[in-house]
């Protein structure tokens, strides 16, 4: 597992150097020798811009999990969200020893620089957390810097190991916690941690790293080399953010039952989840180096236009990104198949919302559809609905092409999904895409105008978060609730209850408050903030992680993902609306986990296979 992800420290350095080499000074001396004959390790670590350059590498890294193979998107791991238009998702068959596509395929090995949609979760977090160990046992050799230098390298590699234990963690549960550099010629013996074991000694990383980061490059002497591109580098506020949601994942019932055998929540960690998500709201709340985007400003988090195609979303709120995969190409760094005329290339994977996933959207009175003051009609469905709804969701009747002059163009102007629409099921042969097979498409990643016809992709930059402040907001409204009772309390970092924070992402939305109902008990609040996590978070990669932490995914209303089928009445109206199952997902105790590749499970004893598999 560990030894053979292992690069030579000799293959690292003449790597490292020769990056450096380019970035910060011509490249025609390297041309002419061998590196590997006068690369020491004073010349890698011994500066802080070459120890900075090996740093780098491991936010490279950072993959985007809903990748796979040559750039189409599709999630195998999307839960109850979204189903595939022609072929089943492949984890829906409880077959989770396919993880080829996104998790475990690739290696190091190859050459990443031209090849960056093979990168995987598997061989890149154990890559990066050898890094983390390499560079943490040379800082030694890091003398002619000022500690403010110091500490940002040290706290960058305590970062990366801490959050690339925590990505292996959330799919394959408790592991051994590498912090030392292992050598290749030594048997493996770390013994695999149950999940709280894990989580908490990331917890310490995570902690250190938040006490020696700063809070923003840009204000630091160290920065101003690169001023105004530092907007990707981890800081204390990346640092306590996930310090907060691995506590919180500890602290969950699936993983608390794991470790300890209670399906509960650990209410001490719960707590100390919160003192740290507090911690990062009363930070940004007073200095403002975070802020959520405005209503009207907030597809900033997921796509901008930009003519340069140097602008990149995020806006004031993404506090970590996904890495840029390939610059000035948004194929490979976005959801290519999420409408049906968005690039119009021949794609049959077309990703589309379920019904039931979709009804968690509420209506604009903050209500749940089947709250009975909610007004909703099931004869006029998308009508009176949640703001983010339309910002969110592609249903009948919505507008898809501005530019409709040429007959294709003409024919899907508007979405046509209603049973024998031009956009449902089948494969339309004006746009040469799967049809919808739910009666919805999404859109919160490609806005009208990525399409033949607008031909507005050359301007479109788009990426999914990995962490924003609204998650933030949210996993503290979760923590404070377990951690300190009932919906009404508060860490005693900040002046904000669990039902404020809630309110405050709500309020945003131009939703109110939530009714006296959700928040007179910790199990109404509970369900409110589960939907919530739905809408606010929708696609963006955390169903699969929520409902499983939560102990509930494989609760009959998760289990099935279902469509809308209708006809178009002579007003436009649908008509005849009924709900029919798409899949049924097999989901038993084992998929709680992600079994390992069996390879792994025989390098040595103490490496263990999850139950069940």
């Amino acid at each position: 597992m560990i030894r053979n992800l292992v690069y030579s420290q000799r293959q690292w350095l003449v790597r490292t150097m020769v990056l450096v080499a380019f970035i910060f000074s011509g490249c025609e001396n390297y041309l002419d020798r061998a590196p590997q004959a006068t690369i020491t390790d004073k010349d890698v670590f011994g500066s802080f811009v070459s120890f900075q350059g090996y740093v780098e590498e491991m936010y490279n890294c950072v993959i985007d999990i809903h990748k796979v193979l040559g750039g189409n998107q599709f999630y195998n791991f999307s839960a109850s969200d979204e189903v595939l238009s022609t072929v089943p998702l492949i984890w829906d068959d409880g077959n989770y020893w396919n993880q080829g596509t996104f998790l475990y395929a690739a290696s190091p090995n190859f050459d990443y620089q031209s090849n960056l949609t093979r990168m995987r979760v598997w061989p890149f977090a154990w890559y990066a957390i050898r890094k983390a160990n390499l560079g943490l046992s040379k800082l030694d050799l890091l003398t002619d810097v000022s500690p403010e230098e110091k500490n940002a390298i040290r706290g960058q590699c305590l970062f990366f190991r801490a959050f690339f234990h925590f990505e292996l963690m959330r799919f394959y549960g408790g592991l051994p916690y590498v912090d030392q550099v292992q050598s290749s010629s030594e048997p493996l013996t770390l013994p695999r941690l149950n999940y709280r074991e894990t989580a908490l000694k990331a917890a310490r990383d995570f902690q250190e790293a938040a006490e020696l980061l700063p809070l923003k490059w840009d204000d630091t002497a160290m920065g101003k080399a690169t001023l105004g591109n530092n907007a990707s580098r981890i800081t204390k506020i990346h640092a306590l953010s996930m310090l907060g949601k691995n506590l919180l994942y500890a602290a969950s019932p699936m993983m608390n039952e794991s470790s300890t055998g209670s399906n509960a929540y650990d209410a001490e960690l719960c707590k100390q989840a919160a003192d740290a998500f507090a911690d990062v709201i009363r930070i940004c709340t007073e200095t403002g180096v975070y802020r959520l985007q405005s209503w009207a400003t907030w597809t900033d988090n997921f796509w901008v236009w930009s003519p340069s195609n140097r602008d990149r979303p995020g806006g004031t709120e993404v506090i970590m990104n996904q890495t840029i995969i390939i610059p000035n190409y948004v194929r490979f760094t976005t959801n290519r198949t999420s409408n049906p005329v968005q690039f119009g290339a021949g794609n049959s994977r077309v990703e589309v919302p379920t019904h039931n996933f979709v009804k968690n959207y509420g209506m604009a009175n903050g209500l749940p559809l089947d709250d009975p003051e909610s007004g909703y009609n099931p004869n006029d469905p998308w009508t009176g609905r949640d703001p983010r709804f339309y910002v969110d969701i592609i249903y009948d009747g919505v507008r898809m092409v501005d530019n409709a002059t040429a007959a294709a163009a003409k024919l899907n102007e508007f979405a046509q999904l209603a049973n024998n629409g031009t956009h449902r099921n089948g494969t339309p042969a004006s746009s040469n895409v799967a049809g919808s097979v739910t009666g919805y498409f999404y859109k919160k990643w490609t806005p009208k105008g990525c399409n033949p016809w607008d031909n507005r992709w050359g301007n479109f930059q788009s990426y999914h978060p990995v962490v924003r402040l609204a998650d933030v907001y949210l996993m503290y409204a979760e923590a404070a609730l377990h951690g300190y009772g009932t919906p009404l309390s508060k860490s005693p970092k900040v002046a904000l209850t669990a039902a404020d924070a809630v309110n405050t992402i709500r309020n945003r939305a131009n939703l109110p408050n939530l009714a006296g109902k959700f928040t007179g008990s910790k199990e109404a609040f509970m369900k409110e903030l589960i939907r919530e996590r739905a809408v606010e978070l929708a696609f963006e990669g955390h169903r699969f992680f929520d409902l499983r932490r939560w102990n509930i995914a494989g609760n009959p209303e998760y289990l099935q993902k279902t469509a809308i089928d209708f006809d178009r009445g002579a007003n436009g109206k649908p008509i005849n609306l009924r709900e029919r199952v798409v899949v049924t997902r097999v989901f038993e105790k084992k998929h709680n986990w992600l079994p390992f590749q069996l390879k792994d499970t025989k390098l040595y004893d103490g490496f263990p296979q999850n139950p069940g598999w």
